[in-house]
């Protein structure tokens, strides 16, 4: 099934009036793995949301663990959660804390990582379509050529979704013979260091003969460019989620694109829907809700969908404007030919 993107800014006169008479409601967040980066920006976000809305914010940290994370998740609802947003470490051991959940009827929101279940809704980026932007985009960069890939966790489907994107813009070329790829590992917990493992790897089966990089997030891209580094080598290699070190490294030249998928829209989101569903709306009632059922079970889901953004060089300005990064922050080291930085 095709799903129509909905635009991150889209919050409906309707929704806005259900939030704010969610004063007094609680909403629990059970992160998978807060060390990264990222979901600092997502919380931040939620919680905003969720203040001015009057409603209480509660969070665990599984720690990457996917056992830690049902018990997180028994914990929040002890705390007396009428929500639920679960961002999963592991897309099919989170099924007794979404079974858990429905025995209270506590509604839960599948945030950014699929939960195949139709009890919860799934909010999200277009991840296949990070994918194709991140092919689309090194691609152009560097042409025809031998390519790897380095995934996320192989428990995570948005790491298949991502993968999906990028071979529907290569495969053409790969069928051609223009490009091939010589590599192709999975990162468990999405870890750099893992993915820097895995492109040592890749570089020596390989005689340092690649000559570009997908990666499928910013910090497995980091680890990618410091085996790269360590070679002496500089080829394109794409990223996502906007992380500020991808972002300086965009300037510095070292990586080509970030896919920016703006975390404070997704947070806010998710806080509003939340607290609609706690309020007794209906998920096929939410507003801008589409029926999805592109998981690998084909389970047709209410789901939202933002709509991401690449930064290159070129576009560097936008998360700059937008306040995601400072420009002291994105610019230094810059390349001469960065039009944000001059």
């Amino acid at each position: 099934m095709r799903f129509t993107l909905v635009a991150a800014a889209m919050l409906s006169t309707a929704l806005t009036s259900a939030v704010y008479a969610q004063d007094g409601k609680t909403v629990g967040v059970s992160w998978s793995n807060f060390q990264e980066e990222r979901w600092k920006t997502d919380e931040a976000a939620i919680k905003e949301a969720l203040e001015a809305a009057g409603a209480k914010y509660i969070s665990a940290d599984a720690q990457a663990s996917a056992s830690k994370q049902l018990t997180d998740i028994e914990s929040l609802i002890a705390q007396g959660a009428d929500a639920l947003i679960i961002l999963a470490m592991d897309k099919d051991a989170i099924g007794p804390a979404i079974d858990k959940a429905a025995a209270e009827e506590i509604p839960v929101v599948g945030y950014d990582r699929l939960i195949e279940d139709p009890r919860a809704f799934y909010l999200t980026f277009d991840n296949k379509g990070v994918g194709s932007i991140i092919a689309e985009t090194v691609m152009k960069a560097a042409g025809d050529g031998n390519y790897a890939i380095i995934k996320g966790d192989p428990g995570d489907p948005n790491a298949q979704f991502l993968l999906e994107g990028m071979m529907e813009v290569l495969q053409g070329e790969i069928d051609s013979g223009d490009i091939s790829i010589v590599g192709e590992a999975f990162s468990d917990g999405w870890k750099p260091e893992n993915a820097q493992k895995n492109m040592e790897q890749i570089l020596t089966a390989n005689n340092n003969d690649v000559d570009a990089v997908l990666a499928e997030n910013d910090g497995m891209a980091g680890g990618v460019i410091a085996a790269l580094s360590a070679q002496g080598l500089n080829i394109p290699v794409g990223g996502q989620d906007g992380d500020l070190a991808a972002l300086n490294r965009v300037a510095r030249g070292t990586q080509t694109v970030s896919v920016w998928k703006n975390s404070r829209d997704l947070g806010k989101e998710a806080a509003n829907i939340a607290l609609a569903l706690a309020d007794g709306t209906a998920m096929d009632a939410v507003e801008g809700a589409e029926k999805w059922s592109g998981g690998e079970k084909g389970v047709e889901m209410n789901a939202i969908f933002l709509k991401p953004t690449p930064i290159t060089k070129e576009t560097l300005n936008l998360v700059i404007d937008a306040g995601h990064i400072s420009k002291e922050q994105a610019c230094e080291g810059a390349a001469d030919d960065v039009p944000a930085c001059k």
